[in-house]
């Protein structure tokens, strides 16, 4: 496969700069290592004037630990503002709360809103269920705790990249299924959505080159699942994509690049979600493989589509 001529002209220039790496049980604790030292070097700057961030430790579900949330809010607002669930990338082995910070903060202050990043835990130390079932703790304690947060509790959203947007799709799934919990919208910024596209007879040529691999995408899949990819009676809402009936969801916006592994699960999973009657509001971006680059044209308007897509699900 030789996509780099399809890459958009901003992205070509920048798409040396992060190697990308074919993740294995061999190689995830020096990754994860190289990760943490890499955060560690990078100076964290104050929150934004008028926003204020702190960390909590919310109740998990039965059974398990609490769960780490940072929750960034602006400073003396008046009113209930609505609130959103974040959920970080990192094919489900990868990644925390911290990670995102730098571009999950300032949401609190373009959009006039709270918002929770959830410290999920790992796979594949912790497989599936425990990583939907720390976002649904989450998502429980910030809906439970509405007043004591300033929250609206009639307007809240969930939001993730990548394996995040993966949870929040099957967070939503869950949530629809339990009655409990109204949700404004799912905001899906290049969903992890099934475990099926790395099983598939006839791959899409032009996918999965960059960023994030066939391979690297089957070792995330195994790790939260306990079990090789596309095998029949996968657990309820472990993948996204798995789920049968997808009718009275909240309106989902869903945004991938047309380079990205995950390109066609994405538009599958938004043709199925308009089939059921779901509002959806659907991006294809030309020439971007998977992931977030900063400095690229294409990649800043990714990201304003779905501010205006957060604010008007706000605004109802």
């Amino acid at each position: 496969m030789d996509t780099r001529h399809l890459l958009d002209p901003q992205i070509a220039s920048l798409i040396d700069l992060v190697p990308t790496i074919e993740l294995s049980a061999g190689n995830l604790p020096a990754v994860r290592e190289a990760r943490r030292r890499f955060q560690e070097e990078q100076p964290v700057p104050p929150p934004p004037d008028g926003l204020v961030v702190g960390e909590r430790r919310v109740p998990g579900r039965a059974g398990d630990p609490d769960v780490r949330v940072l929750v960034t809010r602006p400073a003396g607002a008046g009113e209930p503002l609505p609130a959103l669930l974040w959920i970080h990338g990192g094919g489900y082995v990868l990644g925390s709360a911290d990670w995102d910070q730098a571009a999950v903060v300032p949401l609190a202050a373009e959009i006039g809103c709270v918002v929770v990043s959830v410290d999920y835990r790992l796979a594949p130390e912790t497989p599936h269920p425990g990583p939907v079932n720390d976002c649904h703790a989450a998502l429980s304690w910030l809906h439970g705790n509405a007043a004591d947060l300033g929250v609206d509790p009639a307007r809240i959203a969930v939001a993730g990249v990548s394996a995040g947007g993966g949870l929040a799709a099957t967070l939503a799934q869950k949530v629809r299924d339990e009655g409990r919990i109204p949700l404004v919208l799912q905001a899906l910024f290049v969903p992890m959505l099934d475990d099926r596209t790395v099983t598939e007879s006839d791959p899409h040529p032009h996918t999965g080159e960059f960023r994030w691999t066939r391979a690297s995408n089957a070792f995330g899949w195994s790790s939260l699942l306990g079990h090789e990819p596309g095998r029949d009676g996968v657990a309820p809402y472990a993948v996204a994509a798995r789920c049968e009936d997808l009718g009275g969801l909240p309106p989902a916006f869903v945004s991938v690049g047309a380079l990205d592994l995950f390109l066609e699960e994405d538009i599958e999973y938004a043709r199925r979600l308009t089939r059921a009657g779901v509002p959806v509001e659907l991006h294809v971006h030309p020439g971007v493989p998977h992931g977030i680059f900063e400095g690229a044209e294409v990649s800043a308007r990714m990201r304003r589509e779905m501010l205006a897509a957060v604010r008007r699900a706000f605004a109802v």
